[in-house]
């Protein structure tokens, strides 16, 4: 991976160039077509992945047999740190949302970077207190009955992981499929739908194609979240 790319991911951004050089060496290229399964819950696993171009969906399958997104994440974005950590399986299926190039870190070699760079344990553990937040307002989104409330705070998840920002807006160029937002959100895709229709009626926000903008982003949070 190129060092320069590299220094743009928030885990490695902290380094100097040299050690983003060794960091560099030490990752091996992948690509994966889209709809591709990268990693599947409950497999051993000793890899962490870092994107470089694409985008992935983090997904369970419930009791029901329904796939419930936990997230998504894009360029610059890791997954795969809870096995590395822990050495436990993987607690998440990993799916490409579009073709992806990924960088791959083995256990071995991030644990002795964490030795030598203790600032990549801390860009790791504020990206770990950042998703333990995501999922605590996954779980307080779910359990409202309102779906429409639901299917706003997903679109904020959504702006906080593939959203741009500019003069108060978010703007959101490659939305997820309508059925992959229902499976954040808990609902179905025709509820999707409606609720978006719903939205641009209020002025909330506006859609083209798969690109949806927020056109007040503060006044949007503050009136679902």
């Amino acid at each position: 991976m190129d060092s320069s790319i590299l220094a743009m991911v928030p885990l490695f951004s902290e380094l100097d160039e040299d050690a983003l050089n060794k960091v560099s060496d030490l990752m091996q290229k992948r690509t994966y077509p889209k709809n591709k399964m990268i990693l599947m819950e409950e497999d051993e696993g000793d890899t962490l992945f870092v994107i470089d171009t694409g985008s992935v969906k983090i997904t369970r399958i419930s009791e029901d047999g329904r796939e419930v997104i936990l997230s998504m994440l894009g360029e610059g974005d890791f997954f795969g740190e809870m096995s590395v950590l822990d050495g436990e399986v993987r607690s998440a299926n990993v799916v490409t949302l579009e073709e992806s190039e990924v960088y791959l870190l083995k256990r071995s070699d991030l644990m002795r970077l964490l030795e030598k760079h203790p600032q990549i344990s801390i860009c790791l553990m504020e990206e770990l207190a950042r998703r333990i937040r995501q999922s605590d307002q996954l779980i307080e989104s779910l359990s409202l009955g309102d779906a429409e409330g639901r299917i706003a705070l997903t679109l904020l998840r959504l702006a906080e992981d593939l959203g741009i920002y500019k003069s108060g807006r978010v703007v959101m160029d490659n939305l997820p499929y309508q059925q992959d937002i229902a499976n954040m959100a808990g609902t179905s895709r025709e509820t999707v739908s409606r609720t978006l229709k719903l939205l641009e009626d209020k002025n909330f926000i506006t859609k083209e194609g798969h690109k949806l903008t927020i056109l007040d982003y503060e006044k949007f949070k503050k009136a679902f979240s």
